[in-house]
């Protein structure tokens, strides 16, 4: 079954990365439209960072035998020279060029001319204040302070301060927020990378020569903990923009567990490797013998001394550690401290990585953890039709009983801006449709 074909069922999966060919922005992102990610979820979150959809050119090609996707983005102008005009976003005239660190051009846009620079801070801003998905906009930040952390590093400044170069320009912008919209409507259980291929040799940048792997790419993976293989290519294979999405996404870097695979998604770099198909590949698994029953780790911790400011960059750390739900509950601890339980769910695969988060990102001085059983009904999605354009359902079903059906809460809030019509009427809508599809 190809990606496309698996729409329905695509959401809640094992996700699982290949990267023998490397890994760059626009190659993961490719993949996951591939698999089967609508390119409007990624158009929607474009738009709303003010970068524009219409920079989006998705096509298909082949590399070495391999059918896959390719995307290119129209790079021509910063996010700073788009003019809005009637509510239509047009196109100002081209700015200057200034290549800088990081240009992604092995795998992403080719040589040329470099970009503009743009400092973190401002780029973080924009994203922050987008009418985006609050979990899209969370991974898109996570992945983009995964970077400014690595430039700071390597360039002694603030993360702030952080000055990007093509990481700063439209088409990091573009691969960044559009994969983190992809990951955000995946919503992938887990996420495994037995390794991804760096190569070896010299780039040459705005400062000189460097050896690869790119400085920024190796001190994400460092911070990450991910694991590189040589690839056996004297080039640059991994971006610090495919680094990062790696840094962010992947919860084990291991083999692909046992399962049964649903979708495979084929995302292509621009050049031609003298050995491979210079491709990424993804693919989505379901278990192989689903049970309604299973267990989980409970990880949690009593805090009386937190400020609750805190709180939410917390759970966001346990969810980007790999954590299945993090919640909070008011507790009252010794001396009658009003205090805060933090209580995360997570697969045995990322409880050492949820447990490491919570211990970094809390004031916590321990965590207790334990498994817990629960029994889960099976989830599946299907599209249903209405006035306002496609709505996903999800379905919890129990053997061949489906027990379950809800509109998911993103695709009516995109139909409803789209129509400009209130959400409750969209959700209505969702739900007598699906009545009318089920019967």
């Amino acid at each position: 079954m190809s990606g496309r074909e698996a729409r329905a069922i695509a959401q809640g999966l094992h996700l699982h990365l290949d990267c023998a060919s490397g890994c760059a922005g626009d190659m993961t992102l490719a993949a996951l439209i591939d698999l089967g990610v609508p390119v409007d979820v990624i158009g929607d979150a474009l738009d709303a960072v003010g970068a524009g959809r219409r920079r989006l050119q998705v096509a298909d090609l082949v590399k070495r035998g391999i059918a896959a996707v390719d995307v290119k983005v129209d790079t021509r102008v910063t996010v700073e020279d788009l003019d809005v005009r009637d509510g239509v976003k047009v196109l100002a005239a081209p700015p200057p060029h200034d290549h800088g660190y990081g240009v992604e051009h092995d795998h992403g846009r080719g040589g040329g001319p470099g970009h503009a620079h743009h400092h973190y801070g401002a780029i973080r801003a924009r994203i922050a204040g987008a009418a985006m998905s609050e979990e899209a906009r969370r991974r898109a930040l996570d992945i983009f302070d995964r970077i400014a952390r690595a430039e700071a590093t390597m360039h002694g400044t603030t993360v702030d301060d952080v000055a990007f170069h093509e990481v700063g320009a439209i088409d990091s912008i573009v691969d960044v927020v559009g994969t983190a919209a992809a990951l955000a409507w995946l919503a992938p259980a887990s996420v495994t990378c037995t390794s991804v291929a760096m190569g070896h040799g010299t780039l040459t940048c705005a400062h000189g020569i460097l050896p690869v792997p790119a400085p920024a790419a190796l001190e994400i993976l460092r911070e990450a903990g991910g694991v590189m293989a040589d690839g056996g290519i004297a080039r640059e294979l991994c971006t610090p923009t495919g680094a990062a999405i790696l840094a962010h996404a992947v919860t084990a870097w291991t083999a692909a567990p046992t399962g049964t695979p649903v979708a495979v998604g084929w995302g292509a770099g621009d050049i031609d490797l003298p050995d491979r198909a210079n491709v990424l590949r993804a693919t989505l698994s379901a278990p192989t013998a689903p049970t309604a029953a299973d267990e989980v780790w409970r990880v949690e911790a009593n805090l009386d001394d937190m400020s609750p400011e805190l709180c939410a960059h917390a759970a966001a750390a346990a969810f980007t550690a790999g954590a299945l739900d993090v919640w909070w509950t008011p507790i009252t601890m010794k001396k009658g401290r009003p205090a805060l339980l933090v209580t995360a769910l997570v697969e045995a695969r990322a409880k050492d990585a949820v447990i490491d988060a919570i211990l970094r990102e809390t004031t916590t001085l321990g965590v207790r953890h334990d498994r817990v059983a629960r029994t889960t009904l099976a989830r599946s999605f299907v599209e249903v039709d209405t006035a306002y354009g496609p709505i996903t359902i999800k379905l919890g079903a129990r053997g061949d009983q489906i027990l379950n059906a809800a509109p998911e809460f993103e695709s009516c809030r995109a139909a409803a801006e789209r129509a400009g019509a209130p959400l409750k009427q969209v959700y209505a809508a969702a739900v007598a449709a699906w009545e009318a599809h089920r019967r």
